[in-house]
């Protein structure tokens, strides 16, 4: 029963691990995402296009 407990615990600590190395990686790629569809996002609003795409629909 022990040996059980060890293991779950071990499993989880692995798990927690990998979960955290890989949001440490993917993190910064994540906040470069946003910033750029944020910049995209304010260059379309600030250009003075009457194209909509939407309203094409």
């Amino acid at each position: 029963m022990v040996w059980k407990i060890i293991g779950v615990v071990a499993l989880v600590w692995i798990a927690v691990a990998i979960i955290g190395a890989l949001l440490e990686g993917l993190f910064p790629l994540l906040v470069l995402g946003v910033i750029v569809g944020g910049l995209y996002l304010l260059y379309r609003a600030v250009t003075d296009k009457s194209d909509n795409t939407i309203s094409k629909l």
